[in-house]
């Protein structure tokens, strides 16, 4: 159950990127293993190291012998705990910066007592399965993993230690880039060894479930590791084999005497590797150590890079640097990775002659008007260096000018003239910004102005070197405006006739002193306002405006308002509070200057009555509309409230004589009770007993107890009803009833 346990929790993810096994002989049969497994520790739903690696040990001769379980090859199941693990380094390279690969390294270590045998022992871990993003094997996420060795009995025989690897392969190769990296192992015995690349060794399936599969050679997890012979990884051939797992311009490709792995690879991605180191004593095969590993092909950053802020950045890195008019050139050196910089230089060629400067941004005076050629050096001389080429053009000056001309007083275009000079062939853009958001591509433009003030008038100008010059003015301009337009041009209205007298001309600002004349006496000093007219009548409007520079400007409109009489709406009713019993309401008229009247009772009703009478259908809130006309043809609307109440009422008689006559023989409430709720009556004597009771404000109580007991004997009784109005008001009432036979 802990195995199962274990498996779930790390048997869902794709993570192994790689391992190896290795042996020494410790003597009397005696041999300490160490097993290194590689994970990619920054890949998606990456499961972990295995708690324990699950090593099987098989003792068997030839192939055919070891795939034979039946044969007794199996020799011993061990479980090995992991001892340590540790995130491995990405190499340093001098001049470029790789991404963020991340590999960790889990190491497993245990030993066995291996008792001298005529056949070979193999020591074998496997796992499912590899890094699903593999470049150049089929199916990566369905290919396990075997990481085994073999003691062979001339091994045993001389109790020989296998070789082991000195230095871990590099996370990261850069691609395009030279690859030289010492995949050499050392051997404890000074044996010969060869090196050669191989291909990596299969090891269990995608099965997960059952258990019982799982553990199997098939399964994710076999347990123990299965017997030799193992199957191998499968190329993607042509393009990548186990001798050419990553191809290369030249090849990647490893010495067989020295281990160094060699070549330029030119793809990108990640790939299997599998180096083989064979040991050879006197000409005789002791062991052959597999190791396998995904290197990743990544596209890296160089670290020095030369460069200059510049006008224009041409093919292969070259910068150009326009000087306009200025023959003094300051340099800005935006070279990168600085803390990578040890030397940088400058050279140009003036008047033919080399000249040298050291500023990280030096300042540099050419002769004169010209093209000057130069370069940046940064590390020279080393493999972490880099060079930029550099033009410099000096170009004649160009200035940038102009004059404008208009009315100070009264508004009108202000007409610009261009002034600007170069000493090139001749200009060839304007771009005007007149202050005020608009611009013109004009030589000689004229522009309108909508609004007034002291607005800044900036000239670009350009000639044929690309040359740029700005130039910016004051305009100071305060005009009053050629034309008063205001917005109505008449207002004709039912008093009170509120008028927004919008102000349309220009240019005009809060500077402006302004005074409105409404022709009823009313006056006012704001742009445009508003103003309210109370009493019939025809007006005349004027405005005066007069500018911050003292232009003034004035005009009346005559007759612009006209004012006609209103009526004035009014009505009262009766009864104040009707209701479901008194539905009928009586509307008496109390408007003035009214020769006509429209009245809407809120439901579809209406009535052109001046004093009207309405029989309400039903209880309930109305907003009651009365709307009147005066002889101009105004109108005046008012609206009431009218609430039809829901009226409930009920009464108690305070006697009854239950003797049969036919007369008062019960005691009951009457009323009118629709729409009550929660109704409930009770009868006490005077010793506090209930004697009747019902919720139905149609029963009566005849007298006897619970109207089926004894007789009551004559008396006064106590009654309380309680019930709850239709909008939900609680009433409660209380009185007295008089049992008389």
């Amino acid at each position: 159950m802990l195995l199962m346990l274990l498996v779930a929790g790390t048997i869902q993810a794709r993570h192994i990127v790689g391992g190896v096994m290795t042996y020494e002989c410790l003597g009397n049969g005696n041999y300490a293993f160490t097993l290194k497994v590689y994970r990619d520790c920054n890949c998606t739903d990456c499961a972990n190291f295995d708690p324990q690696a699950l090593i099987a040990v098989y003792r068997c001769g030839g192939a055919t012998n070891c795939a034979n379980l039946n044969q007794n090859s199996f020799f011993r199941r061990i479980d090995v705990p992991i001892a340590e693990s540790r995130d491995v380094e990405a190499p340093d390279y001098p001049c470029l910066i790789p991404p963020n690969v991340c590999v960790e390294e889990g190491v497993y270590y245990f030993t066995l007592n291996l008792p001298a045998s005529a056949e070979s022992y193999h020591v074998s871990y496997q796992r499912c399965c590899r890094n699903i993003t593999i470049n150049n094997i089929i199916n990566p996420e369905a290919s396990g993993a075997t990481y085994s060795v073999e003691i062979t009995p001339t091994s045993q025989n001389l109790c020989n230690s296998g070789p082991e690897f000195d230095q871990f392969p590099p996370t990261v190769i850069c691609v395009n880039q030279p690859l030289e990296f010492d995949h050499s192992a050392t051997d404890p015995d000074g044996d010969q060894l060869v090196y050669e690349f191989c291909t990596p060794l299969l090891g269990g399936g995608q099965i997960t479930t059952p258990a019982s599969l799982a553990s199997s050679c098939a399964g994710a997890y076999p347990d123990p590791a299965c017997p030799p012979p193992y199957g191998t990884v499968a190329f993607t051939v042509p393009t990548y084999t186990s001798l050419a797992p990553m191809g290369g311009n030249p090849v990647v490709s490893i010495n067989p005497t020295t281990g160094v792995i060699t070549g330029t690879p030119t793809v990108q991605g990640q790939f299997v590797v599998g180096v083989c180191v064979s040991e050879y004593r006197n000409g005789v095969l002791l062991s052959r150590i597999l190791r396998d590993f995904q290197f990743n092909v990544a596209n890296c950053d160089p670290q020095v890079i030369a460069q200059v802020a510049s006008d224009e950045i041409l093919e292969n890195r070259e910068f150009v640097i326009n000087s306009c008019g200025n023959n003094t050139v300051t340099f800005q050196n935006t070279s990168f990775l600085q803390q990578f910089i040890d030397v940088y230089r400058w050279e140009f060629l003036i008047n033919d002659t080399l000249r040298t400067f050291s500023p990280w941004s030096p300042t540099v005076t050419f002769p004169g008007v010209g093209q000057y050629e130069g370069t940046l050096m940064l590390n020279p001389g080393t493999n972490c260096g880099d060079t930029a080429r550099i033009f410099v053009n000096v170009f004649p000056e160009i200035r940038a000018d102009f004059e404008f001309e208009y009315d100070t007083c009264v508004a009108g275009p202000v007409v610009f003239t261009d002034l600007s000079t170069t000493g090139s062939c001749c200009l060839t853009d304007w771009d005007w910004e007149f202050g005020d958001g608009a611009r013109s591509a004009v030589r000689n433009p004229f522009h309108s102005y909508l609004i007034p003030g002291e607005l800044p008038v900036t000239l670009t100008v350009r000639d044929t070197n690309g040359c740029e010059d700005e130039r910016t003015r004051i305009i100071s301009y305060f005009p009053v405006p050629a034309l008063i337009v205001i917005s109505p041009s008449e207002a004709n209205g039912c008093a009170p006739v509120s008028v927004f007298f919008d102000n349309l001309s220009f240019p005009i600002d809060d500077t402006y002193d302004i005074v409105w004349n409404f022709g009823d006496g009313g006056t006012s000093g704001e742009i445009s306002p508003t103003y309210v007219y109370e009493s019939p009548g025809t007006y005349t409007v004027s405005v005066d405006i007069t500018s911050p520079i003292g232009c003034q400007t004035d005009t009346v409109f005559n007759n612009l308002i006209v004012v006609r009489p209103s009526p004035q709406a009014g009505f009262s009713f009766t009864p104040e509070d009707p209701s479901s019993i008194q539905p009928t309401v009586t509307f008496t008229d109390e408007s003035q200057g009214a020769i006509r009247w429209l009245w809407d009772f809120d439901n579809g009703a209406t009535s052109s009555l001046p004093s009207p009478v309405y029989t309400f259908r039903d209880t309930g809130v109305y907003e009651v509309m009365q709307v009147v006309t005066h002889p101009s043809g105004c109108k005046d609307t008012l609206i009431q409230i009218i609430d039809i109440l829901p009226e409930v009422r009920y009464f108690l008689p305070n006697a009854f004589t239950p003797n049969n006559d036919s007369s008062n023989d019960q005691f009951k409430g009457v009323g009118i009770m629709e729409g009550a709720t929660g109704f409930k009556l009770s009868i006490w004597n005077r010793w506090g007993e209930m004697i009747f009771e019902t919720n139905n404000p149609d029963d009566a109580w005849n007298g006897r107890v619970l109207n089926t007991g004894d007789e009551a004997p004559p008396g006064v009784y106590v009654v309380l009803v309680i019930y709850r109005e239709p909008r939900g008001k609680l009433v409660e009432i209380k009185g007295f009833s008089t049992l008389i036979r």
